[in-house]
């Protein structure tokens, strides 16, 4: 699921807006009426919704926006005269008064697009460490010089015990210097 927290500055106009979210599948996890108070949910969190009004009751739009960590959209929602005014990269702009499913399909849309990010992020290969690209590094030189390999194919000979034992590289070299000497 994905993390929305609404801040707005009347509590009831918060809480509308989560039961509207709410009863159309969406999690809230937090309503507030503070940009504060919307960046502390936010520090807890790893990614997500923030939907907000113009003006909160102590910063405006796009300061929030700068204090919110990386990985968090923004819905602002605001008359069309603030909107013309509003500019922003990463920030998704819905003019009031506000329709049920424009809010709806706008959601979804942003949440869309943040478990998109995350699959994607899910995929990227694991940054080795300095340690565990040392041990490989042994490991392949060991296997080269006893086995006559290649380095391409003390590469392969060990990405395919990887494969076959269902450990990582560095796990596999590991066992390998352990074996061989």
């Amino acid at each position: 699921m994905t993390n929305i927290i609404v801040a707005l500055p009347r509590l009831e106009d918060a809480k509308g807006v989560k039961n509207v979210l709410v009863k159309n599948g969406f999690q809230v996890t937090g309503i507030c009426t503070t940009g504060a108070q919307a960046v502390s949910w936010a520090d807890g969190l790893n990614d997500g919704i923030v939907i907000c009004s113009y003006k909160l009751t102590d910063m405006v739009y796009s300061q929030l926006q700068e204090y919110l960590p990386r990985g968090f959209e923004m819905l602002l929602m605001a008359s069309d005269r603030f909107l013309s005014q509003c500019a922003g990269e990463g920030i998704v702009c819905l003019a009031m008064p506000l329709k049920v499913p424009d809010l709806v399909s706008t959601v979804a849309m942003l949440e869309e697009g943040i478990v998109r990010r995350r699959r994607k992020a899910r995929l990227q290969p694991r940054p080795r460490s300095s340690e565990e690209a040392a041990v490989i590094k042994e490991a392949k030189e060991l296997l080269m010089d006893r086995n006559h390999m290649t380095e391409e194919e003390a590469h392969r000979y060990l990405q395919k015990c990887s494969m076959d034992s269902g450990t990582n590289l560095g796990e596999t070299a590991l066992m390998v210097l352990s074996m061989m000497k």
